[in-house]
């Protein structure tokens, strides 16, 4: 039985009975006692399970509030490809956020996801070592704004920013009110009402030059109004205006992109040729651009027309700085 094994059992001796005395873990478990104790510390310090010695009884108990209370507490210690990632994500991302504004928070999160990470049957150490997540597109962020960025939209406040457009090189002016936090791609955005331009808007928080905190009250849009502007784009660029891109794979590019999700909405198929045809929708063309574009002569833009000028744009603008 191997330890984790044994965890599961602790766990289980101690849920389904009042009282476990010590004689009944070593034999049920096969171990010694120097070996129960540091699986009995290390699901008391690091996995924070309650269990205490019953000095009257002689034994072990499982403490809850609930005496009812038959549910594990005890956290899954096998995962999978996603769970793995999905904590090691978060781990980066808490150890990225800095000091200051959520560091009280910042810390305990730590501390726990540390203690889940490490709770199979290796060290914390040994996953951080053998598993890497590697941010190859990430933008430098600005603390100072981020944080600011980040009271407003959970106390609900207005914000006046001053935001660099990338597009045209000009600063302005804003006021938001901002409704979440986003990080897309390995960068954070907030997506926000706009009070200038009167709609739904997503700003890149490391091209916010300076952010201030308001007094106002943040105008608060319906979840579903937001949900619909953002999901019937295509990536970081939304809309309510809908159009849908048709792609044609070719039968080697297609055994990466068949398995990978564009959207959510997405539709796909095989055609008789072996061909990968995909469909996805978008309002603003500039991200699926990109990332049509990186396929190069692996991919084909069936439709609509105006996708393929501008493709075919994209492209004789590029070869003519070749041409020299």
């Amino acid at each position: 039985m191997n330890r984790t094994e044994r965890f599961y059992k602790i766990e289980q001796l101690l849920i389904s009975r009042r009282v476990v005395p010590i004689s009944v873990f070593l034999e049920d478990l096969g171990v010694s006692p120097a070996t129960f104790k540091r699986d009995l510390d290390y699901l008391r310090d690091r996995m924070k399970m309650p269990i205490e010695w019953d000095h009257k009884a002689r034994g072990y108990r499982y403490v809850t509030d609930n005496p009812n209370d038959q549910s594990s507490t005890l956290p899954g210690l096998w995962f999978t490809a996603s769970e793995v990632h999905a904590l090691l994500t978060m781990q980066h991302l808490l150890a990225n956020l800095g000091n200051g504004l959520l560091s009280s928070h910042i810390a305990p999160l730590q501390t726990r996801l540390k203690a889940l990470i490490g709770s199979a049957d290796h060290s914390v150490e040994e996953v951080e070592k053998r598993i890497k997540l590697e941010h190859a597109t990430r933008r430098t962020l600005p603390l100072q704004c981020f944080e600011t960025i980040a009271t407003a939209t959970l106390q609900r406040k207005q914000l006046q920013i001053n935001h660099f457009n990338r597009q045209n090189g000009q600063e302005i002016t804003r006021i938001i009110s901002p409704q979440q936090l986003l990080f897309y791609r390995d960068n954070w955005y907030v997506d926000a009402w706009c009070h200038l331009r009167e709609g739904i808007r997503s700003f890149s928080i490391d091209a916010i030059r300076h952010a201030e905190l308001l007094a106002a009250p943040a105008i608060e849009l319906s979840q579903q109004e937001f949900k619909e502007y953002f999901e019937k784009g295509y990536g970081i660029f939304s809309g309510t205006k809908v159009a849908w891109a048709k792609l044609r794979f070719t039968p080697l590019r297609a055994r990466w992109v068949a398995t990978e999700q564009w959207h959510p909405e997405q539709r796909s198929c095989f055609d008789k040729d072996g061909y990968y045809c995909l469909e996805v929708p978008y309002s603003d063309d500039r991200e699926l651009l990109m990332d049509i574009l990186k396929h190069g002569t692996e991919v084909e833009v069936v439709a609509p027309v105006e996708m393929r000028n501008n493709v075919r744009k994209l492209l004789e603008s590029t070869l003519v700085q070749y041409k020299t």
